[in-house]
């Protein structure tokens, strides 16, 4: 079941990540086995400035840093809160935090300005562990960047 526009901003509102450091614009869809959201990068980023002068182009770690805010953090946040049958601006938030990468692939570039698509599947969902399969997609629907990524939840 999808779940509703408040809920989403609830969500967003508990990422523990801010500017200039937070790489989620939006959740575009979400439920219990899978989230999509998005982030377009802004072309006055801090990182563009040295990666690389002339030639901007977002850093691999940057692009594994929004997938893991939305597959694994915003998705977390929203599975917690599932698990204790309560809103997500109810509980208690605790840290969901970023902890593992396997099989990452980056199969392009993305450039400052551009508009990337997120989507996790849950592999699993226990004990405030999880793991998801991750993809980022250009709007057009090409592959930049895949993999699996895990994390956990911690009490702040």
């Amino acid at each position: 079941m999808e779940v509703d526009a408040g809920i989403i901003r609830e969500i967003l509102a508990l990422v523990p990540q801010q500017e200039p450091f937070r790489f989620i614009d939006e959740i575009v869809s979400l439920d219990e086995e899978k989230i999509t959201g998005a982030y377009r990068f802004r072309e006055d980023a801090f990182f563009y400035r040295g990666h690389f002068p002339g030639n901007p182009i977002t850093p691999g770690v940057i692009l594994m840093e929004t997938m893991a805010q939305i597959g694994v953090v915003a998705f977390g946040i929203y599975l917690m809160a599932s698990q204790k049958n309560v809103r997500p601006g109810m509980m208690n938030s605790p840290l969901s935090l970023f902890s593992f990468a396997d099989n990452v692939e980056f199969r392009g570039i993305v450039v400052p300005g551009e508009r990337v698509i997120v989507k996790g599947t849950k592999i699993y969902f226990r004990k405030g562990a999880m793991k998801v399969d991750i993809t980022m997609e250009r709007e057009n629907g090409e592959i930049v960047c895949l993999g699996k990524l895990a994390g956990m939840g911690v009490k702040k």
